[in-house]
Order: C-alpha cells, then structure tokens, then sequence
C-alpha cells in the first residue's frame, strides 16, 4: 500500500444560487438573506441558542456528513464581527454546543464502530477574522462552525494520491513556520498546558497510516474513548489546548509584526508566553526571518494571516483511540485535509442520489437524538 495523501471524488447535486448581480460568491454566503435560506433548505434542527444543524449541500462525504454553525447572521450583520471561535461562545451556548458535539460524535462512532472501515472525525476550522472576504479560499461562512464527516476507507484506499504540492496541504507555506522552524518549542508550550484528561501522545499514535497526516502535529489521546465526551472536563482541556494556540499564534505574529513587541494583551498564558516564547532565541530568529522577507516581498506578506486562524479535530485513529491535534489554517483548506483527504466536489445528480436515501436517514436519526436530549427542534 503507498502511503500518501488522497484524492477523493464526491458528487453533488447543483443548486440554484440567486446571486445578485455585483456580489462575489462568498460574500453573497455570509449574507444574512443566504443563512435564511440554508435554514430553510437544508436545515435539520435549530434551538433557542442560535444553533443550526444542518446539511451540507456541497459536502466532503456522502458516507456522512453534517454541520452546526452558530448562526449569528441576523443579530451580528457585521461579518467580521461574528464569533469564529468556541473561545468567543457566551457561556450558556458553549454548553449547548459541546453536549450537541458529543451527541453527534458518538452517533458516528456507534454507527461506524470499525476503524478499518471508517475515518471518523469532528472539528472546527476558524479563519483569520481579517482575511479579506473576496480572496480566493476564504470559507464560505464567515461564522463558527463545526463538521461532523465520516469517509469509507475502501474509498480511500482506492483513491487516487493527492499532489503533495497541493497548497492546502502544505499549508501555504506557513504550516513549515509551525512545525520545520519551531518544532520543539511548539510542542514545548503545549506540554506546559496544564490538562485534566488529555494525555500528550506521538505521532506514531496520531498519524495515518494511509495518508501519513497529520504530520507532526501536536495530539492528545482521549482516554476512555468516547465515554469521556460526556465528561465536562474533557470539553474544558479541549478549549484549554485552543487557549494554547490562539497564545502562540498571535505572541508569534505579534513578533513578526514588531520587532520586541510586549506580551500580546489578554494572553491565556502569560507565564508560558514570557517564560517559554519570548525567551527563546529559536522563536524570535524565525519570527525575524519572517518579518524581513514580508518586508520586501508583497506577495508573501499579503498571505499572512495575522490573526489567529485554526483547525482542531477530534478523529479515530487506526487502533480506534480517538485524538485531538490542532494546526494553523491554511490558504483555503477544509478540515479534512489535516488528515491527508483532499475531496474534489463534482456536479453529478445521479450519482449523488445513490447515496442521498442512506444519507438522510442517518441526519434524521441524529437529529432525533438531538430532539431527545432537548437539544433543539426539528426543521
């Protein structure tokens, strides 16, 4: 078997988009008027916290494959003023948020309870708060959003291998900044987190062994397996270990920008930050190198993103553990490449309904549970 990157090919059935005439695509998206109608359309359940369930018309997988988006279009209009992280969360959504996650995962987990025949995963990809809308592979949805996916193996396995020079799987350059400039530290900072559940594991843990992704991330096992979901603590380190980032990403940034800037204001971390960022000639030597090649080259500077922009994703691995890494987003990437998966989305009715009876099936089931749980209400 070669290990590599995959290429999967996923049918979709078109829909018609009334886009008015001056407006790009995914400004036409993040409209309040667009949200209304993938409420109406494609919604499965909604609840008082403003959060929607629903379907994905252009999906990764038609295996499985849904969203909750906290849908702040219609009190927010502002689209950069929108929550695009749990971070952000009014505390009483957050709870609803993380119970309806654990729900969703353990649904996918029972239904598709062989890791040799199915790559769950679940996770939330936010973007840079300042990347200009109109930019090519901005998400479509400029709001916090969560993906539920899972992919048939034996499709993967028989898919072809992805360009490995595709830029949403090297990150755009940037992912090297994280992990071939700054490894040590990186994971270093991570280790000083101090985490309740979660227990710090390698890459022979967390890595594919079809795709070879993630790559050199930093990953936690979840111990327990799915059981741990339903431990509120669990959710606590999962946003402890999104705190970690967020410090790293803008203390580096902040570094790159300025040359000896202070401690970023409201830090999570600012001992770590002081103690183990910003006394580290290894941290601060590529943030120079950075920040003399954006000063004289446009292009490169213009695809910084500098803001805090992610991927974290809960998946199984090959023994059935589940993991939790997260990676800096890249120029455009979906969240299922982190896992080596590049979906190329195809207009195809007919192959599409093959698989839409069995699809829909299974985000009624869920959905009921959800209805169960007091989650929310049907659409």
């Amino acid at each position: 078997m070669i290990v590599g990157p995959r290429e999967i090919i996923t049918p979709f059935r078109p829909i018609q988009l009334n886009v008015p005439e001056g407006i790009k695509l995914n400004e036409f998206y993040n409209s309040a008027e667009n949200l209304n109608d993938l409420e109406n359309n494609n919604g499965l359940l909604c609840n008082p916290e403003n959060l929607l369930l629903y379907r994905k018309a252009l999906g990764h997988s038609n295996e499985f494959d849904t969203s909750i988006i906290y849908n702040t279009s219609k009190f927010v209009l502002d689209p950069l003023g929108r929550p695009v992280r749990r971070t952000q969360l009014p505390s009483h959504v957050k709870h609803v948020w993380n119970r309806m996650n654990q729900i969703l995962i353990d649904y996918m987990l029972e239904k598709y309870p062989d890791p040799e025949e199915a790559l769950v995963l679940a996770g939330e990809a936010s973007l840079d708060a300042t990347w200009p809308m109109t930019s090519p592979g901005v998400p479509s949805i400029r709001m916090l959003h969560n993906h539920f996916i899972v992919f048939n193996k034996k499709q993967l396995v028989y898919a072809r291998l992805a360009d490995s020079d595709n830029p949403n799987l090297t990150d755009g350059g940037q992912h090297s900044l994280f992990q071939s400039h700054m490894s040590d530290i990186y994971h270093r900072f991570f280790d000083a987190l101090d985490l309740n559940i979660l227990n710090t594991t390698d890459s022979n843990t967390s890595t594919l062994k079809l795709t070879g992704y993630p790559q050199g991330l930093p990953s936690w096992e979840i111990p327990g397996g799915s059981e741990t979901l339903k431990n509120i603590c669990f959710w606590h380190d999962y946003d402890e270990i999104l705190k970690g980032f967020l410090d790293f990403y803008r203390t580096f940034f902040s570094q790159v920008s300025t040359r000896n800037a202070p401690i970023p204001e409201n830090v999570y971390f600012p001992d770590q930050v002081e103690r183990i960022l910003l006394f580290n000639n290894n941290f601060l030597t590529t943030a120079k190198k950075v920040r003399d090649i954006c000063i004289s080259n446009a292009k490169y500077a213009n695809t910084i993103r500098w803001q805090p922009a992610f991927k974290q994703l809960i998946f199984r691995n090959d023994e059935g553990k589940l993991i939790v890494t997260i990676s800096q987003n890249s120029i455009g990437n979906a969240i299922t490449e982190l896992l080596g998966v590049v979906v190329k989305r195809v207009p195809d009715a007919k192959a599409y309904g093959k698989h839409e009876s069995a699809l829909i099936e299974k985000l009624l089931e869920v959905r009921q549970r959800l209805v169960n749980a007091d989650l929310g209400k049907e659409l």
